[in-house]
């Protein structure tokens, strides 16, 4: 299978399901049922496809591999290349993973239009998997971009009450900085004379030009990610998705912006790359103390997750620009773990919401005598947000303060106290829903997990404690390609200080 084009298989084969789900025919309710069940195989076929790449991938190497390219347009020198390195092999597993999770969890609480609902899935995990694995700057727009069009749709279609409005916030939101990369990625294309981002990457930009590049590409990463101020669209978009659109934006769209800093930035603009550190530690660092400080306050448990996921990201870029091994590993960690983390907590809200139509915490309290498989899992994932060891969010965090403490002890020190406050608002939430007396009427009949939420628990547990026991196994992946990311910078370094002792001297 060695010319075998298996990126591609797992990039479009979503696609092919969302088209076989159109011909479906009959009565609403057999169109749901035969939908929901067409886009559930759809989407675990493309997670054992994905199994290839993970059983046959090289990880002594930090070239691209399982390259795809054919001819698109030739004049203008834009091919349709595909590969993946060390890094994004890990977000298609992800992505992959994720998909068959959320929609096994969408099963029973989406009401209406089942087809369209599970068509949007399935495009979008198209796009999200196609965007990891691009190799040319204009196929990676299209994916990039074409994210949007189904999470639009998800959350204007299937959200809350204030659906639109945080949908076309969303939209809008991200859509303005990307309009910025875009003009960056022509003014590339025309200064190198090709569209390809491995050539790219080789290519060395003007320190002049890389500045403005290196700004132009942050202000579409930066809303991805997203960074303090410009995060506002994150929490309206959380509380008003449903479930399972909640769960994907957290877990795979929020890597984005920390993915293209790895892929774009770092690589192909070094020079303003450290240039600009000192404005990313301050952004990070604020986002880390404030969104924790909101998060605290929140009485809605959606918008709490979702500003602990602000805080989090904040973590990944302190580490990315700690331009170190140990930080970038723990930046991507973090990506992770946060991935899984999110998904999971997301979820848990969900399970009680789908019973009492409520998120607000005041509703809930002394669950543990219902819910005791529920109060378990909660418990975990809880604990693993904050950071314990033996869970992967530990390794992730503690990889990034390690970095961070090699570049600057200050950063290190502000960002530890995200690590404090992250363990008192989550602390505050478990202990607020999960303990005390069931005195609320509401809840004395309230049912434990069912078997198919069992289900989709099961994979996140197992993961969540892989990571943390056994990091190994994800770290040999993506060593030797951040390695090779990190190299030129520790070079520099190195020079840098061997100027200065021989200046001293």
């Amino acid at each position: 299978m060695s010319h075998f084009p298996i990126l591609s298989l797992i990039t479009f084969l979503p696609l092919v399901g969302a088209g076989f789900i159109l011909t479906i025919r009959g009565d609403a309710e057999v169109v749901g049922r035969n939908a929901r069940n067409v886009a559930l195989w759809t989407s675990l076929i493309t997670f054992f496809l994905s199994l290839y790449i993970w059983f046959n991938f090289n990880s002594g190497t930090a070239a691209f591999q399982f390259e795809e390219r054919a001819a698109w347009m030739p004049a203008f020198k834009i091919s349709y290349h595909m590969g993946i390195d060390g890094i994004s092999m890990l977000f298609v597993m992800l992505t992959t993973l994720l998909t068959p999770i959320c929609v096994l969890a969408s099963w029973e609480n989406v009401r209406d239009r089942h087809r369209e609902y599970m068509i949007s899935f399935l495009v979008l995990e198209t796009m999200m998997i196609g965007m990891f694995c691009a190799l040319d700057l204009f196929l990676f727009y299209i994916f990039f971009e074409g994210v949007l069009i189904p999470m639009f749709l998800i959350i204007g279609v299937w959200g809350g009450p204030r659906r639109v409005y945080a949908s076309f916030k969303f939209f809008l939101f991200t859509l303005l900085g990307s309009v910025l990369m875009l003009l960056a990625m022509l003014t590339m294309y025309y200064t190198a004379g090709t569209a390809d981002i491995p050539a790219l990457m080789a290519f060395s930009f003007p320190a002049a030009m890389q500045t403005w590049l290196w700004l132009a590409f942050f202000a579409s990463f930066a809303v991805k990610v997203p960074m303090w101020p410009v995060h506002t669209w994150l929490p309206d978009a959380h509380v008003e998705a449903p479930t399972a659109g909640s769960v994907i934006l957290a877990a795979v769209l929020l890597k984005f912006g920390g993915y293209g800093f790895l892929r774009f930035s770092l690589p192909m603009f070094p020079d303003a790359t450290v240039e600009f550190t000192p404005l990313i530690y301050t952004l990070s660092i604020i986002a880390v103390i404030y969104t924790s400080l909101v998060a605290l306050a929140q009485e809605d448990m959606k918008k709490l997750i979702a500003y602990s996921s602000v805080a989090h990201m904040g973590f990944v870029t302190i580490g990315t620009f700690t331009l170190t091994i140990h930080g970038v590993e723990g930046a991507i960690y973090t990506m992770l773990s946060h991935g899984v983390v999110s998904a999971a907590l997301f979820l848990i809200v969900g399970v009680v919401y789908d019973r009492m139509h409520s998120r607000d915490i005041s509703t809930y309290g002394g669950l543990v005598h219902r819910m005791p498989a529920y109060a378990l899992i909660f418990m975990l994932f809880m604990l693993a947000s904050v950071g314990l060891p033996g869970t992967g969010g530990f390794v992730g965090e503690f990889l990034v303060l390690l970095g961070a403490f090699q570049a600057d002890t200050w950063v290190a020190a502000l960002a530890a106290t995200g690590v404090i406050l992250g363990a008192v608002y989550m602390l505050y939430l478990y202990r607020r829903v999960i303990f005390g007396k069931l005195v609320k009427e509401d809840l004395q009949r309230i049912m434990d997990l069912s078997r198919r939420e069992v289900a989709v628990f099961a994979p996140l547990v197992i993961l969540v404690l892989w990571m943390g026991i056994y990091p190994v196994t994800f770290l040999d992946i993506m060593h030797v390609s951040v390695n090779n990311l990190i190299q030129p910078f520790e070079a520099a370094r190195a020079a840098a200080e061997g100027a200065a002792v021989i200046a001293g001297h």
